[in-house]
């Protein structure tokens, strides 16, 4: 959210997340304007001739060409390269053009190559980093250069960050001078400080919040629909969870029906799949895991799993000990993880839980992240998808960390055949019938138990105008924000 105030990309969505809007691009790429060739392999962008980056050099296509480069380097620290890894050459006819030359048909592209996805990245400018051989440690990361609405003032790490308006913004100069962004690490904090209006938005408060800021008066609270789910990730290469009935155990044991109600209240819906109801690739009839503690011990049993004397299961001789790990900045998944481990203890299963500070969990697998690392056997995590339903960075076999985001390393040649053929076709019932393959095979295999539908929840001072969060981003329009 803090970058997309920094730094723009070429196309975003409008809060309605149905319609695309051109931000450095001058127009959005379609069949109909020649931006994507009649075989779809071709996509090209005229570029805005207005733009300045923010020490006043002119964008040009250099910089988009650039970006893409330092994405694919493999020297660089990157959560994941889907889409971007399915451009063959960019060329850059002139300084505001740009020809992305894909490997093969990608109906996802504009939505997703510098677009609203599940990995949204921003331009960078060429002039300040294509002379380094990596940005992992540059100079730029805490002295940023970007194109967007707000310049960085002042970061103290840790405590809060100020950002000031960029007046030669080319969609026009903000209407807020100045966003000063706290670091407030406990909700409690966070909801005292919106109460009295030390601060005037609490960036995607908790559904556990979400109790008390229905009862608050002189505060809006911004709901908004999201392609985004709560889940429990489990690592595919651990045994004993390599073993698709001790997956379908651990998923009949956990009683979802009342985590949501004990921990959303209201604010979200029970999950049948990553994909959520109201966008149109949610698939029907998909295999549900209603909680049955009795059959999850079945299954166990059917795994060569019995109870030890003190009901722990064990195989061999050996007990089950499982780690569940989250971000510890997450009430609700603080609360969460110990209802988890006291229902797997009802099944005989000892789960141990570790809680990370996000910027850990989440971490790139250069920066010793505990997901893409791979260290943990069950994650309690969340999902923020793109505006497209491409979930591909998740299910591909060769999407395992650092190339993607398939943190559970579950590999299952049907799915990528249903993922490609998801990929490349444009219309959308070819699509949607192969994420409704998709969906029934992953309800089977289970490399993750999809727990709830979240909506954003966005408290804000009700003197706060302009802020329309689209279904991805928070600040695709700070520029119009005034207060």
């Amino acid at each position: 959210m803090i970058d997309h105030l920094i730094f723009d990309r070429l196309v975003s969505t409008d809060a309605s997340g149905k319609k695309q809007v051109p931000i450095l691009a001058a127009e959005v790429p379609t069949p109909e304007n020649g931006g994507i060739s009649k075989d779809g392999l071709t996509i090209t962008y005229r570029l805005r001739q207005n733009v300045l980056w923010h020490d006043g050099v002119p964008f040009t296509s250099d910089d988009v060409k650039f970006t893409w480069t330092a994405i694919l380097n493999g020297k660089n620290n990157v959560i994941a390269t889907t889409g971007y890894n399915l451009v063959n050459s960019v060329d850059t006819p002139d300084k505001y053009t740009v020809v992305f030359h894909m490997k093969r048909r990608f109906s996802p592209a504009v939505n997703t190559i510098f677009g609203d996805s599940d990995d949204p990245y921003d331009i960078l400018p060429a002039h300040v980093l294509a002379s380094l051989p990596n940005l992992n440690q540059a100079a730029f990361n805490s002295n940023p250069v970007g194109t967007g609405p707000f310049k960085l003032k002042a970061w103290a790490r840790g405590d809060h960050i100020e950002l000031v308006a960029n007046d030669k913004y080319f969609l026009g100069a903000p209407k807020l001078n100045r966003i000063f962004i706290k670091f407030i690490p406990d909700e409690n904090t966070e909801l005292n400080q919106l109460r009295s209006h030390e601060i005037d938005w609490q960036f995607e408060a908790s559904p556990q919040e979400y109790r008390s800021l229905k009862t608050l008066p002189d505060l809006n609270v911004v709901l908004q629909d999201k392609n985004d789910y709560e889940r429990i990730q489990i690592n595919t290469s651990h045994p004993p969870l390599d073993d698709v009935l001790v997956r379908r155990a651990i998923a009949s044991a956990i009683d979802v029906s009342k985590l949501v109600h004990d921990l959303t209240f209201g604010s979200a819906t029970i999950a049948d799949q990553d994909l959520p109801s109201f966008l149109w690739a949610h698939a029907d009839n998909v295999a549900r895991y209603a909680y049955d503690l009795q059959k999850a011990k079945d299954l166990m049993q059917q795994a060569g799993w019995t109870p030890g004397p003190d009901g722990t299961l064990t195989k061999n001789g050996a007990p089950l000990h499982l780690l569940l790990v989250t971000n510890n900045t997450n009430a609700t998944r603080r609360s969460g993880v110990v209802q988890v481990q006291a229902m797997l203890r009802q099944l005989g299963i000892n789960v141990g839980i570790k809680e990370f500070p996000g910027a850990l969990l989440y971490a790139a697998m250069g920066a010793g992240g505990i997901l893409q690392n791979g260290k943990f056997d069950l994650a309690w995590t969340g999902w923020v998808a793109g505006i497209d339903p491409d979930q591909s960075s998740i299910f591909f076999c060769d999407a395992t960390p650092p190339h993607g985001n398939n943190e559970t390393h579950y590999c299952n040649p049907e799915v990528d055949s249903a993922e490609n053929a998801a990929l490349d076709h444009f219309d959308q019932p070819s699509r949607k019938a192969a994420y409704d393959k998709i969906e029934a095979i992953l309800s089977r295999d289970l490399p993750q138990i999809t727990l709830w539908w979240p909506r954003q929840i966005q408290p804000i001072n009700p003197d706060f105008k302009g802020f329309a969060p689209n279904p991805v981003s928070e600040s695709w329009n700070a520029y119009q924000w005034s207060i």
